[in-house]
């Protein structure tokens, strides 16, 4: 996460400055003379105002127009004083993340690349996933935390591409506020509204990873004067670093996902390296003690989702299913088959339709509400990691895997031939 502090640059620009108190925030890569005012929180945008002289009211006014009206000019914020907004100009600025790439699917998903730093290496994606339910029209976006990621798991195009660094609370919440303005460019200011519905905390990166930039962004999507998410709309997706869950019950109330793929140590020690560290014997109980906290009526803690990528002959077997079952017989959890998107030297194959049908139906029938995931956007790599691995890859460790698997298909060959 980046820091900085009002500093004697701020001072020189605004004589009444003197006695601005040192708050962490982002500054503007445009000019980094100037605080990003995209990422705060209300709590720090109250410290912000404050320290122009101002009534810390003016926090939830800003924070209206930026992330429900999506207005970037402060002489646009007619309900501000003259002179606020002038003083505004000279010491703040509102920054998303620039967009380097976007596509727009026939089914109606939108894929954005973001650039987060210097370098072709330094690209993050976002995915909307537009669909409809029960509860009318959805749209769900899947959210970056990290560039790259650490985890190496072994079906994910987005480890082989190694970590750079963490995302920045403005880097994060600007990939909802780019989502969000995407379908409001033609439409008056005083007409806009909150598009994007749902949240997931799914993309590329492993969010408890990069834990006070995340939870910071989510408070923001839960704010009513920025985006007014209910909690169960908000999820956040962990490979299982169990201390930082635990932390992540004590500090915000999100509905929980859980990367799971395998149902026993070994076979997830090949698919979820972070399993060797916290194993299934630690994960499982974090996830009930997750639950246990009491979040009140409007509360997201009701079960966790677990996700499983289907592998096929990998991890999609009734009797691993059956173990599933056993793993999870005491956790109140919804699970969602993922049918695996291939890259290119992917080590893994999808799995049937058959053969998930198959696996989704034991589980169901054992009592589970168990789902299958529509694959959507194919059509422009909405996989998460896809994109960016062609349009950068910026590390060895691609490179390393390529020849593992090539070496690993000349070994099969020649044992073929023996």
């Amino acid at each position: 996460m980046s820091h900085t502090t009002f500093n004697d640059a701020h001072t020189e620009s605004l004589s009444q400055a003197d006695d601005m108190v040192a708050i962490s925030t982002p500054v503007c890569e445009k000019d980094p003379v100037k605080v990003n005012l995209l990422g705060l929180s209300r709590p720090e945008l109250e410290v912000f105002f404050e320290s122009l002289g101002e009534k810390k009211f003016r926090a939830g006014q800003v924070m209206k127009w930026i992330h429900q009206f999506g207005v970037t000019d402060f002489a646009e914020m007619t309900n501000l004083a003259g002179k606020l907004r002038d003083k505004l100009v000279q010491v703040a600025c509102i920054e998303a993340p620039e967009v380097v790439h976007k596509q727009f699917s026939q089914d109606g998903t939108r894929k954005w690349v973001f650039r987060v730093g210097d370098g072709a290496g330094s690209l993050v994606e976002t995915v909307l996933i537009p669909a409809h339910d029960k509860t009318g029209e959805r749209k769900t976006l899947c959210i970056s935390s990290q560039v790259g990621c650490a985890l190496d798991c072994s079906f994910c195009s987005t480890g082989k591409q190694g970590f750079q660094r963490d995302l920045t609370p403005a880097e994060i919440i600007g990939q909802l506020w780019v989502a969000n303005q995407s379908y409001m460019e033609d439409v008056p200011v005083g007409e806009r509204t909150r598009t994007v519905t749902n949240v997931v905390m799914m993309g590329m990166g492993e969010p408890l990873l990069n834990f006070d930039a995340v939870v910071s962004s989510m408070r923001i999507m839960l704010d009513d004067f920025a985006y007014g998410m209910s909690k169960r709309r908000v999820t956040l997706s962990t490979s299982g670093v169990v201390p930082m869950m635990d932390r992540l019950g004590e500090e915000i109330d999100v509905a929980l996902a859980i990367s799971l793929h395998a149902p026993n140590d070994e076979l997830r020690n090949e698919l979820v390296p972070i399993n060797k560290k916290y194993p299934l014997a630690e994960l499982i109980p974090a996830a009930r003690r997750y639950l246990a906290r009491d979040g009140g009526l409007e509360s997201a803690r009701k079960h966790v989702t677990i996700e499983y990528v289907m592998l096929d002959g990998v991890n999609d077997s009734l009797d691993h299913a059956k173990q599933l079952i056993q793993l999870l017989h005491n956790l109140p959890s919804k699970i969602n088959l993922i049918p695996f998107n291939p890259f290119p030297h992917a080590p893994y194959g999808r799995s049937s339709n058959n053969r998930i049908k198959a696996f989704q139906k034991l589980v169901s029938d054992a009592g589970f509400v168990c789902t299958i995931r529509t694959t959507r956007g194919d059509d422009i790599d909405a996989a998460c990691g896809q994109l960016v691995g062609q349009v950068a890859d910026r590390t060895r460790r691609a490179e390393r895997w390529k020849k593992s698997v090539a070496a690993r298909q000349q070994g099969e060959i020649l044992r073929t031939r023996g």
